[in-house]
């Protein structure tokens, strides 16, 4: 069979190594396999498949310097999992039939019990066998906390093969975001990054195994693995198992484009995803040790972690390259062992190196224009809150009280807002969109959060990120954690108008929630303000974000965790806490947050490149990545944005009433959240009005304000104040988009 691409030039920065051991672990894993119920008789697999594939070559490669014990045991690990792939392909895909793969994939948790020396149930087939054997084989030697990392990364390994199911059942392909975030669970590679841990010797430590850089390096991995795997296994999944979940079938459908162009593009991805991989191992590792106080021997941990890590990624392309599994030409020949021979497999392309200088040559403050905006055209709508008018009013009292609009004792260049300005902003009819039910204390509450993480957001780059002050930018977000005590606690003296308007927002709304309450919201804002310390980081090098990081880490820059916590704060405990943890809640919020983000990045791209001298706008991240136009960018990103809404609606309509089955949620909970999908879809539209009603990003409000503090005239005060937001804003108090 023909090949259906040619196989792009792939970026491959380590050498590949060769473990001695290999020999010994493919007689292991044979026997192994045979004695679990894997080859004849398995209706799956014979002997010359096992032999074929060769996953003891794999583990040889991506663990090069395990003991024979170690390498052995990783290895049927690997067995399992590709015998579990193409089980679950014959029992379950090819039907397909996914009542019968759920109850299948519900037994196989109990296979890993977290209580050390707790009984399993009896297998009953391999897949059952083969986990129970090797969790008791495994777990002795590592960690409680490494046990529940490894088990939540095989139960989402497992599980979320159901969504491929489900798509396949639909004949849906993912967009590519949703993609990048689902292949991540259903591909196993966070499991394999569990095992790097194992076969190293390198356990990370748990005060840093969940902070960002930590998670970005596996993210990192994991999408490279991935991307690289979707390249050679094209030919296998979509031509020959009717598969729809492949990264390169996933551009090509969005893209428009053909395969070999999708193909490329994949590599272009690829290629990105470990580049993000390098620049955070080389810029947060070493802060983040030193920030956690780790010892030397917890530091050399993380390091030994991160250097299986890379292994891994060149080990897994040379198997790829010699497997008979996958499309490669028939091979790259004979296995090559040693050190000096691995560095022919070092490969630096001219294309890699360029996408790398392309992140880091932006000339900023490029003149653009006025932002293209194309048509929005939302299914649904919002009215606006009946009190409005006074919400307006009453924000500027408080915002004055908090010291908004003034500036700060002892720091220069903090004047960033003043009346006029925050009238212009006008974050009440953001938040009168966003609760158009809300009474007027929750719709004053919800007004002053966007104002106060919209001044956060201004007030970061200005006073921190222009004299490059990321040290000073560290304390300040380590500062404003302690006005977020979670035992209702005294606060330290606020010393600007941030620390004080968070100590008096954080005190109104934590106070009637529950504990658990308190802490999600205490994270959602945590991550907000630890977002803006990424930003200016990118902007200290001038470098353009990775396109996933990109994603991932806009929706906690727009403080979307932040709204949409307060969207959940009626909810209270009539919905179990695992459903807004699950797959298809977090797909439905990201979804949600993605177009909202997307669509600020085109309302803002003149205020951000041209005034700003910003790199973090989804169009010009586009724009580089593709090298593609500003007009090309936005059709892009537009088209994005719908593909977005589109998993929205279908995770609403099609997803949820599933999720609610399988918890068995009674019908008060389904009405509460039937009730948090319309608040979502106001959320929406309620940022859309207030993205085309606001004085933020029009060309004239640009050139009138150049970036700098607006400057008031004539008289101040709350009479002067009411007569000014009357007069700005005479509209109906009730529209709808």
């Amino acid at each position: 069979m023909a090949q259906p691409f040619t196989l792009p030039d792939f970026y491959v920065p380590y050498p590949a190594r060769l473990n001695s051991h290999v020999e010994e672990a493919r007689q292991h894993t044979r026997t192994w396999a045979r004695s679990i119920g894997m080859l004849e008789g398995s209706g799956i697999w014979e002997e010359k498949d096992l032999d074929s594939h060769d996953y003891a070559l794999l583990c040889a490669y991506t663990h090069p310097d395990c003991s024979a014990e170690a390498l052995s045991l990783v290895t049927d690990w690997y067995v399992w999992v590709f015998f579990f792939d193409d089980h679950f392909l014959e029992l379950f895909k090819r039907t397909p039939d996914r009542e019968g793969g759920k109850k299948y994939l519900d037994r196989l948790p109990a296979f890993m019990p977290m209580e050390r020396g707790a009984p399993t149930p009896e297998p009953t087939n391999p897949v059952e066998a083969g986990l129970a054997d090797l969790w008791a084989r495994t777990v002795p030697g590592m960690s409680d906390a490494w046990r529940a990392r490894f088990a939540e990364a095989t139960k989402n390994l497992l599980h979320e093969s159901l969504w491929e199911l489900a798509n396949i059942n639909e004949g849906r392909i993912a967009n590519p975001v949703e993609y990048i975030e689902m292949r991540r669970k259903v591909g196993g590679a966070p499991w394999s990054a569990g095992l790097v841990e194992y076969a190293a010797g390198a356990e990370v430590p748990e005060s840093v195994a969940d902070e960002r850089a930590l998670r970005v390096l596996r993210d990192a991995f994991s999408d490279g693995v991935h991307l690289r795997n979707d390249l050679f296994s094209y030919q296998r999944e979509v031509e020959d198992e009717g598969e729809n979940s492949n990264g390169v079938l996933v551009l090509e459908t969005f893209l428009g484009c053909s395969t070999q162009e999708a193909a490329e593009a994949v590599n272009d991805l690829l290629t990105s995803r470990l580049q993000q991989f390098e620049n955070t191992a080389l810029t947060e590792l070493g802060p983040l040790c030193a920030e956690k106080g780790l010892d030397p021997a917890q530091t050399a941990a993380v390091l030994a972690y991160v250097k299986g890590l890379q292994d891994w990624q060149s080990g897994g392309h040379e198997w790829h390259l010699r497997s008979s599994r996958y499309m490669n030409n028939g091979g790259a020949g004979e296995a090559v062992l040693g050190f000096g021979m691995s560095a022919a497999s070092i490969r630096l392309t001219p294309h890699s190196e360029s996408a790398r200088l392309r992140t880091h040559t932006h000339v900023p403050y490029q003149r653009v224009g006025p932002s293209l905006l194309p048509d929005f055209d939302l299914p649904f709508g919002t009215t606006l809150s009946p009190h409005l008018d006074g919400a307006r009013v009453r924000l500027v009292d408080w915002s004055r009280r908090m010291g908004i609009l003034e500036a700060q004792p002892g720091v220069p260049g903090s004047h960033i807002w003043d009346e006029e300005r925050l009238v212009a902003i006008d974050l009440p009819l953001c938040a009168a969109g966003l609760h158009p039910d809300a009474t007027p204390d929750e719709l004053d509450l919800s007004s002053q959060w966007l104002t106060w993480g919209t001044y956060g957001d201004d007030w970061f780059p200005v006073v921190h990120g222009r004299p490059r002050n990321l040290a000073g930018a560290q304390l300040a977000h380590e500062r404003l954690l302690l006005f977020m005590p979670l035992d209702g606690s005294a606060v330290p003296e606020p010393v600007n108008a941030l620390e004080r308007g968070l100590a008096d927002l954080w005190e109104r709304t934590s106070a009637p929630m529950d504990d658990s309450g308190r802490r999600a919201f205490r994270t959602a804002i945590e991550s907000m303000t630890a977002s803006w310390l990424w930003e200016l980081a990118n902007q200290a090098q001038n470098r353009i974000p990775d396109p996933v990081d990109y994603i991932e880490m806009r929706r906690l820059t727009f403080g979307s965790d932040l709204t949409m916590s307060l969207c959940r704060l009626g909810h209270g405990r009539k919905v179990p806490e695992a459903i807004y943890r699950s797959g298809p809640l977090r797909s439905l919020e990201n979804a949600a947050a993605d177009y909202a983000v997307l669509l600020n990045d085109l309302f803002s791209y003149q205020k951000e490149i041209e005034y700003e001298g910003e790199v973090h706008n989804g169009v010009l991240v586009v724009q580089k990545f593709f090298g593609v136009d500003y007009p090309t960018g936005v059709a892009i990103v537009h088209d994005l944005m719908k593909s977005r809404l589109r998993q929205f609606l279908h995770v609403a309509e099609q997803e949820l009433p599933v999720l609610y089955d399988d918890f068995g949620l009674g019908a008060e909970a389904r009405e509460i959240l039937a009730g948090y999908v319309q608040e979502l879809k106001h959320w929406i539209a309620g940022i859309l009005i207030w993205h085309r009603g606001c004085r933020r990003y029009r060309e004239e409000d640009l050139r009138r304000g150049t970036g700098a503090p607006w400057h008031l005239s004539g008289p101040t005060g709350l009479g002067i104040s009411a007569a000014r937001v009357t007069a700005l804003f005479v509209q109906p108090s009730a529209t709808s988009v």
